[in-house]
C-alpha cells in the first residue's frame, strides 16, 4: 500500500472557484480509481490559491483481479451428442477462452474470463491525466499555443506513487517531484521525496496546503488579535472562506481608522471594509463598531507596521468616499429622491422606478385588504404600509447606493430613521429586498413581508409579460429566487392570501391587456407553485402528499393559498405515516374510483335508499360533516383527518353490501351522489387517491 499524490500547480485561482473545484477533484479521484479497479483507502483534497491537490491513501500496488462473464447460445445449439458445435467453437474463440472451459448454466453456455490485475504504477499516468482533463469550470483559459483549457495556466505537476514519479505531460508541463513554495517567502524549488512528506515539505516552504487547517488558523489569529485590541471580531463564514483561499501562509494584522468615520451608519463602514477590502470588523462588547479592523496577510510577521499602514491608507480612501456620499445624500430627505427615480429604467418598455413605486403603493393596498380578509391577526397599518412602499426605492438614486450597490435598502432604512420616519416603516424599506440570496434571512415584520411580496410579484409578472420567463438554467432576473422568497414569506408569516389574485392584481397595475391577465396570472402562479413543490420536497414532504394537496389543474377562479397548502401537506404527511391511515386511504380510493363515473351529479334522496349499509353510510357522513367542516375552517387538518377516518368502516360495509351501479338509473345516481358527499369528507385535506401505499 502506498500514497498517491497529485498536485496541479497553477497561477492564482479565484477564491470563489476553490470550494467547488476541490469537491469536484475529490469526486473525480475516487471515481477514476474505482473505474480502474484500484483499491484505495480514502481521498483527501488540499487547496491554496496556487494549487489543487489530492492524496489517496492505502492505494494498492496491484489492480484488483476481475471476472468477466459472457452469455452465449443455448446448450442445445452449442453441443451435439456431447461435442462442441461450430457455434460453441466460434463463441469460445471470440471470447478468448478454450472450448473445454465453457460453462453450461440455465440451458445456455457461458464464457468466464478471469483477468489478473495489472501493475497499478502503469495505470496511473492515464488515470491522473483523466482526472486533470475531467475537471470543469465555469470559465477557463487558453495560454501560449496550447489547446487544452483550464481555470488558470498550470506551471508544474507533482505526481508521486509513494516515492516513485508517475510520468505524464500536458500543455508542455511534465510531472515530477518538484513543487513550489510561497511566492515571496520561498525562492527555492521544493522537492517532495515521498507522498507522505508532502504536507510537511510544503509547510517548511511557507505553504499551509490544508484549507481546513488554514481556515482555523485564520479564525484563531483574528479572534486573538481582536481580543488584544480590546474587542470582538466579526467573522462572517463567507468572508472567512474567501480569505482562506486568498492566502497560503496567513498572518493576521490589526489596523485602525479615524474615529470621525464612526458617525456614519455602521453599514457604510463595514461594507467597504468587508466586501471590498476583505477586512474583519472589530466590535465593542455592546456591539458598536470600533475604529479598528483585522486583515490577513499572505506572508510572515515581518514589516507588519508597513503592511498595516498600507491597508489603513486604502480603507481611509474608501471611508472618505462613503463620508462624502453620506453628507451629500443628507442634504435632502429620502422622500426628496422620488423625482429622480424617473431617470432609472425599471424594465425595457415597462416604465421607470417611479412608475414601479406608484404600482407598489397600490399593490400593498390590495394586499392589505386581501390579507385582512384572510388573516385578521395581521397588525399592519395601511398608512405605514403605503409610506414604506413610497420610500422603498428612493435610496437607489442616492450617492451612497450608487457607489456601494450592496447597501440598497440598508441605506433607505438608515436615511428614513434619520428623517424621523416610523421605525417599522424604515425596517420594511430594508426588508422588502429580503431574501436577497439563497439562504438569506426573511423579512421579520408584517409590513416588510407584504411589501416584499408586492415587489417580487411585480418583478415576476413584469418579466413574464415581456415574454422573458426563465427557461432551463437561464434566469437573468433571478425570478426563481424571488418566487421561492414569496413561498417562504407566506409560510413564515403564516399569511393566508390567494396567490393567483396577487399575480392578477400585479398584472392589472402593470396595465397588461385584460384578455392576457388571466393567462399570465395562471402562468406566474404555476411558476411560484413550482418553487413550493421543491421546497416541500426539501423539507421531507412525500411527493404524493404534495400532489394530494396541490391543485391538479389551475383555473382562473381557483384560489391558491400557499400557507394553507403547506399546513395541509404537513398534516397529511404526518398522518400517512400512522397505522390508521391505511384504512382511510384504501376506503377513500375506492370511493374516488367510482366517483369518476359520475356523469350528472344529483341531490341525495334518502327515500331511494333500500339497504341498511347505504343508510348507515349516509347517516355517518351527515354526522361527521359538521366535525370535518369545523376542523377545516380552523385549519386543524390533523383533526379533520382523524374525523374522516371514522367513515372507513361504513364505507367498507357499503361496498360489501351495495351494488352501486344498479340497473335502476335513479338508484345508481343516488348512490353515486352519496359517494360524492363522502369523498368531500375523506378528501377534505387532500386527494387521498394520489397517496401511494
Amino acid at each position: 500500500m502506498k500514497k498517491l499524490l497529485f498536485e496541479i500547480g497553477t497561477e492564482e485561482i479565484p477564491a470563489n472557484f476553490m470550494t467547488g473545484s476541490l469537491a469536484q477533484l475529490k469526486t473525480l479521484a475516487e471515481k477514476k480509481l474505482a473505474e480502474r479497479r484500484i483499491p484505495f483507502g480514502s481521498v483527501k483534497v488540499l487547496g491554496t490559491p496556487r494549487r489543487l491537490t489530492f492524496i489517496a491513501s492505502d492505494v494498492a500496488e496491484t489492480q484488483a483481479d476481475s471476472v468477466e462473464e459472457y452469455k452465449g447460445p443455448s446448450a442445445q445449439i452449442a453441443f451435439k451428442d456431447g461435442a462442441p458445435t461450430k457455434a460453441a467453437q466460434g463463441f469460445a474463440r471470440g471470447k478468448g477462452v478454450a472450448v473445454e472451459d465453457l460453462e453450461v448454466r440455465d440451458g445456455y453456455i457461458y464464457a468466464v474470463k478471469k483477468i489478473t490485475g495489472a501493475d497499478v504504477a502503469g495505470l496511473l499516468p492515464d488515470l491522473l491525466l483523466d482526472v486533470l482533463k475531467s475537471l470543469s469550470f465555469n470559465r477557463t483559459m487558453r495560454w501560449a499555443d496550447h489547446e487544452f483549457r483550464f481555470v488558470r495556466p498550470f506551471h508544474w505537476l507533482v505526481a508521486l506513487f509513494g516515492s516513485e514519479v508517475i510520468p505524464l505531460e500536458l500543455n508542455g508541463v511534465q510531472s515530477g517531484n518538484v513543487s513550489r513554495g510561497h511566492r515571496f517567502l520561498c525562492h527555492e524549488p521544493v522537492v517532495i521525496t515521498d507522498a507522505d512528506a508532502y504536507e510537511d515539505a510544503m509547510e517548511k516552504a511557507f505553504v499551509m496546503v490544508d484549507q481546513d487547517k488554514r481556515m482555523e488558523t485564520i479564525r484563531q489569529q483574528v479572534i486573538e488579535l481582536a481580543h488584544q485590541e480590546g474587542g470582538e471580531a466579526q467573522i462572517p463564514a463567507d468572508l472567512l472562506e474567501e480569505v482562506t483561499y486568498l492566502v497560503e501562509w496567513p498572518t493576521a494584522i490589526a489596523g485602525t481608522f479615524e474615529d470621525k468615520f464612526l458617525r456614519l451608519p455602521k453599514e457604510c463602514i463595514v461594507t467597504p471594509m468587508r466586501d471590498h477590502q476583505r477586512y474583519f470588523p472589530v466590535l465593542a462588547a455592546d456591539g458598536k463598531l470600533l475604529a479598528k479592523f483585522i486583515t490577513i496577510r499572505n506572508g510572515g510577521a515581518d514589516t507588519q507596521g508597513i503592511v498595516a499602514h498600507g491597508n489603513e491608507r486604502v480603507l481611509r480612501a474608501r471611508l472618505s468616499d462613503a463620508e462624502f456620499f453620506f453628507d451629500e445624500d443628507r442634504k435632502k430627505p429620502l422622500e426628496g429622491y422620488l423625482e429622480k427615480l424617473k431617470t432609472v429604467v425599471f424594465q425595457e418598455g415597462l416604465g421607470n422606478m417611479n412608475d414601479k413605486t406608484e404600482r407598489l403603493m397600490h399593490a400593498v393596498e390590495m394586499l392589505h385588504a386581501g390579507a385582512r380578509r384572510c388573516c385578521e391577526k395581521l397588525p399592519v397599518e395601511l398608512a405605514d404600509l403605503k409610506r414604506a412602499a413610497q420610500l422603498c426605492k428612493c435610496d437607489l438614486v442616492t450617492g451612497m447606493v450608487v457607489e456601494f450597490t450592496e447597501l440598497q435598502g440598508v441605506m433607505g432604512r438608515n436615511y428614513a430613521l434619520l428623517d424621523g420616519e416610523k421605525p417599522e416603516v424604515a425596517q420594511a424599506i430594508d426588508e422588502h429586498y429580503m431574501p436577497r440570496f439563497a439562504g438569506d434571512v426573511l423579512p421579520q415584520s408584517d409590513i416588510g413581508r407584504l411589501l416584499s411580496l408586492a415587489d417580487k410579484a411585480d418583478n415576476i409578472v413584469a418579466t413574464f409579460s415581456r415574454g422573458q420567463a426563465p427557461t432551463g438554467s437561464q434566469d437573468p432576473f433571478a425570478l426563481r429566487r424571488q418566487a421561492l422568497g414569496i413561498v417562504n414569506m407566506l409560510i413564515d408569516g403564516e399569511i393566508n392570501i390567494p396567490l393567483t389574485g396577487v399575480m392578477a392584481g400585479a398584472l392589472y397595475l402593470l396595465n397588461v391587456p385584460k384578455d392576457k391577465i388571466k393567462e399570465l396570472a395562471l402562468q406566474t402562479t404555476d411558476f411560484v407553485l413550482g418553487r413550493f413543490r421543491n421546497l416541500m420536497l426539501e423539507r421531507g414532504i412525500r411527493y404524493d402528499v404534495i400532489d394530494a394537496v396541490m391543485p391538479e389543474q389551475l383555473v382562473g377562479d381557483l384560489e391558491i393559498d400557499v400557507f394553507d397548502m403547506y399546513q395541509r401537506a404537513q398534516a397529511l404527511n404526518a398522518y400517512v405515516a400512522t397505522p390508521q391511515a391505511e384504512a382511510l386511504i384504501q376506503a377513500s380510493t375506492r370511493v374516488s374510483n367510482l366517483c369518476k363515473k359520475i356523469e350528472k351529479l344529483v341531490e341525495v334522496n334518502k327515500s331511494l335508499f333500500a339497504l341498511d349499509a347505504e343508510k348507515a353510510l349516509c347517516a355517518e357522513a351527515e354526522q361527521l360533516a359538521t366535525e370535518v367542516a369545523g376542523a377545516i375552517t380552523l385549519q386543524k387538518y390533523d383533526a379533520a383527518l382523524t374525523a374522516a377516518a371514522k367513515l372507513a368502516p361504513a364505507i367498507n360495509k357499503f361496498f360489501d353490501d351495495v351494488m352501486v351501479m344498479d340497473k335502476d338509473e335513479a338508484v345508481k345516481n343516488n348512490r353515486l351522489a352519496l359517494l360524492a358527499q363522502v369523498r368531500k369528507l375523506t378528501c377534505a385535506v387532500g386527494d387521498l387517491g394520489k397517496i401511494v401505499q
